[in-house]
Order: C-alpha cells, then structure tokens, then sequence
C-alpha cells in the first residue's frame, strides 16, 4: 500500500479549489466516507505522535464535514482506549451525509456525545472539529462562545484541518479563532495558512495528501505557488572566464541627512549576492563612512539630480528609496530614476513618493512594500490589505504593472500576468529597522545578474526570510547587516557559482 505524502507541497489553495480537490477525488472513485475515514486516521496519527503521554481526549463538534472527521477521530480514540467525550456545538440531527455517517460510527464505538456547556470546563487534547475551510463570514454564536472556551482552557489544541475562525482564503482571523497547537491538514495546503494573521493560531502545522492520486489532484489550479528549496529560480553556474562586466553594475540611491546606513544595507547586499559592480549616490556626508565600510562599493556625493546623469547611464540596475526621503533632494533623485529606462527596485520612500503621485513607475519594476505603503499605494486602510493579502497585492501588480513584494508575515510575490508566490519562512525577530534595504539589494542583485523581475523577487524573497529564520533562532536583537553573510551563503547552495 502506498505511504501518505507528509511533505508540504508547494501548491496553495483557495476554499472553492478545495472543494473542487475532494470532488475530484470522490468522482475519481473514493467515496466521501473514506476520505473521512483516512482524514481520522491521519489525524489521529498526528496525534498521538505529537502528544505521546495523553489518554484523553475532548472533541468540539460542529454541523460539517469538519465535524464528521472529529466524530471519526472519537472513535478512533475510544476503541484505543482512550477517554473520550465528544462536545455537541451544534446538534447533532442537523449533520447530513458523510457526516452524519461518521456521527453513527462513534455513537457505534460508545463515545459519550453531550450538547457543549458554557460553564463545562473542557479536558485532555481538545480537537477543534467546529468550522474547517467552509466558513465565508464572521464566527457568529454559538461558535464564538465555544472558541473562547477552547482558547482559554489551557489544554493542548489540535486544528483539524485549519483553526475554526481562520479565513482559508486570506488567513485573517474573521472575529476569534482558535489558537492551535497543532494544525493537520489534508488532501491541499489551504493558503490562508501561511499569510495574514495564520501564524498566530496555526501552531505546528502537519499535511497528509490522504492517498490522493497526484494526477487527480493536478486537475485543480492553485491559487499560489509555495518557495521553497526545489522549486525557485535559481541562477546559473558562472563560466570560469567571467568577468564583472557580466553581471551587471547596481546603483543604489538614496541615504539622505541621517539615514545613510539604510542606502549602505541595500549596498552591500546587492554586493554579496553577486553583482558585478555597484555604485552608490548619497549624500556626502554619508560618503567617507561609506567606503571606510565597503571599500568595494564606488560611492558618489551627490548634491542635485545633474550630478546622477552619469551614474545612471552607467548602471544596469537601479535600487531607488532606502533612506531617500521625501524632501526636495530624494524628490529630485526620484525624479531622474523614474526617467531611467532600466530595470529598477523601488522601495521605502520612492513608494510613499509614487503613492503621492509625484512620480509615474516605470515599465519592469519591483516595487516592495510592506503592508502600510501598500495601503498608502492603493488608496485603502492597512486593516483592508491585511484582511486580504492575496488581492492587494494582485491589484498593486496590475495597478502599476510590476512585480510587487508585498511583505508581512507570509510575504507574497505577485506579477502583472496573475502568477501568485508565497515565502513562508521567517522569524518574529525580523521585526527590526533595516531588513527592508537588505531585501532590495538583494533583489537589485539577482536583476543585474539576468534574472527576471518575477524570477528575482521569488528568489530575493526566500533568501531573505530564510536567514532571517536562520538569525532570529538566537532570539531578540537581530540586526539587518546579520542576515547578509546568510544570504549569500544561501544563495551559493541553491545557486552554486561553478558547475
């Protein structure tokens, strides 16, 4: 027989396409009741090798599908000899089908099914079997109530499927939702539940493909692609007569009065990714320090706009916007790049700029805001881009016809042709001035060494979060410049630089 996939695949996907996936599935031969049936079993595998030492167990059961799992993992539990009780959110005469079905096999198994009590406290592992990916509005009662009792009864929490309250489409929280500790989930990866509020409640997350045939599975399109090692851009290997003409010159501009080491982060990680040569307009008082640090990288002190003319004609790439400002010198820099046809990253205040509508963008860009300029871009609260991380970033894409880096928790890389990426790595140590600069050096990098503007925000964007993650193991007090030697690092076992 064969074994369940366990690995976390790299297609995401929306309610609507998972429903479809199970649809595919029963047509392709597999009655619902036995996709619940292998769901329970996976569940209780999780289970019991994520919660060793437990005897006990305590289901909170809804009216769906999600709550017919819960039933089957009962009576899984109980013929194990586990204590069981299984606590009745909704009643259980109004489950249907498959559902319904797995209510029968518990009652079958002689698990005790009581209506849930407010004031009960709740006992052992609590299964969360209450709303799964179906839930399109806010939790309304009496699901509120019961998830409240979840979240505070201090005892251990698994998810099935996805937390009860978490949008499987945008991964925000649509009122409450439960707090897991563990989430399995089954047959696709749901895409909320790696962007938005997700990795709040989500806890450790588990993936079992039930034994569905791939090829069943390939019939649905995916809302997203998932990076990961395998299965992102990379660069090729470099011919031993290379030469740092080949890879291009990045400009980096910006670093106005008092914010120099912004535009000097994106310098030298535009450096240690690889291209061939890069330059730096800033402002001179920043320009002394500047090659004190990087002596590699040719800085300029730049007064006006006329004195870029030059350097913009001989860059390949240009980086626009760490520590620029908004006064009239970064207005002025601003101005002469968006005049420059050549591939460039804007970023921090070139996009507060754009959003004010002092500049037009130019064909090819990546543009990477965080949630906040994002807003600002789209004329819409930072609480409706959040609320919808997918959608604000497509229309960003189609708005200004780049490719967009929208970062947060589950950052997401969008083009103008619809293709959708999501990077779920990353760290809560990452919360720190400066990882945006990295970040647009890094992406200047991979443009000024031939990548595309998709292929290189995908790339750029791994990297990043992944020595982030890599960093912030060690806790608080991350600074920018720790994730540089990382990257590169990085960049080198996924894109080796000789055959």
């Amino acid at each position: 027989m064969p074994t369940p996939n366990h690995e976390l695949p790299h297609a995401l996907y929306n309610a609507a396409q998972v429903r479809s996936l199970d649809q595919q599935l029963i047509a392709g031969g597999i009655p619902g009741i036995e996709l619940m049936s292998r769901a329970a079993n996976a569940i209780w595998q999780a289970l019991v090798q994520h919660w060793p030492q437990e005897r006990s167990l305590c289901v909170m059961a809804g009216h769906g599908n999600n709550a017919g799992d819960g039933y089957l993992v009962a009576a899984v539990a109980r013929r194990a000899g586990w204590h069981v009780e299984v606590l009745a959110v909704s009643e259980p005469g109004r489950l249907q089908g498959d559902a319904a079905t797995a209510y029968a096999e518990a009652q079958a198994a002689g698990v005790m099914v009581s209506p849930w009590q407010a004031d009960v406290p709740l006992q052992g592992i609590v299964l969360d079997a209450l709303l799964g990916t179906g839930l399109a509005g806010e939790v309304r009662a009496p699901y509120t109530a019961a998830i409240e009792a979840i979240n505070n009864s201090g005892q251990p929490v698994l998810a099935v499927d996805i937390p009860s309250g978490l949008s499987s489409d945008t991964g925000e929280i649509l009122g409450c939702a439960v707090k897991a500790d563990l989430t399995v989930t089954l047959i696709g990866l749901k895409f909320g539940l790696f962007t938005g509020q997700a990795a709040d409640v989500v806890g450790t997350l588990v993936f079992d493909d039930l034994l569905a045939d791939p090829a069943l599975v390939g019939l649905v399109d995916s809302v997203a692609e998932r990076l990961g090692p395998g299965h992102m851009p990379s660069l090729a290997p470099r011919p031993p007569t290379s030469h740092k003409g080949q890879y291009g010159r990045v400009l980096v501009i910006g670093g106005d009065h008092g914010t120099g080491g912004a535009a000097l982060l994106a310098s030298e990680s535009s450096l240690r990714c690889g291209a061939g040569m890069v330059s730096l307009a800033t402002r001179a008082e920043h320009a002394a320090p500047a090659l004190t640090r990087l002596p590699e990288v040719m800085v300029a002190a730049i007064h006006s706009a006329n004195q870029l003319m030059s350097m913009l004609e001989a860059a390949a790439v240009l980086v626009v916007g760490p520590g620029m400002g908004q006064q009239s010198w970064g207005r002025s820099l601003l101005s002469a790049a968006a005049n420059c046809a050549k591939p460039q990253v804007w970023d921090a205040d070139a996009l507060n700029l754009l959003a004010s509508g002092y500049v037009a963008l130019p064909e090819g860009c990546v543009i990477t805001p965080h949630p906040g300029e994002a807003a600002r871009l789209l004329g819409i609260s930072t609480a409706e881009v959040q609320a919808d991380r997918a959608s604000a970033a497509h229309r960003l894409a189609q708005q200004y016809r780049a490719v967009v880096v929208l970062k947060g928790s589950g950052s997401l890389i969008a083009a103008p042709d619809g293709r959708l990426a999501l990077c779920d790595r990353g760290h809560p140590a990452m919360a720190t001035g400066g990882l945006g600069d990295v970040l647009s050096g890094v992406v200047g990098a991979l443009l000024a060494q031939h990548l595309a503007p998709y292929e290189a925000a995908c790339l750029a964007v791994w990297l990043h979060a992944a020595a982030g993650q890599e960093a912030g193991a060690g806790g608080r007090g991350l600074a920018a410049s720790d994730l540089i030697p990382i990257i590169r690092r990085l960049l080198e076992e996924c894109s080796p630089c000789l055959n």
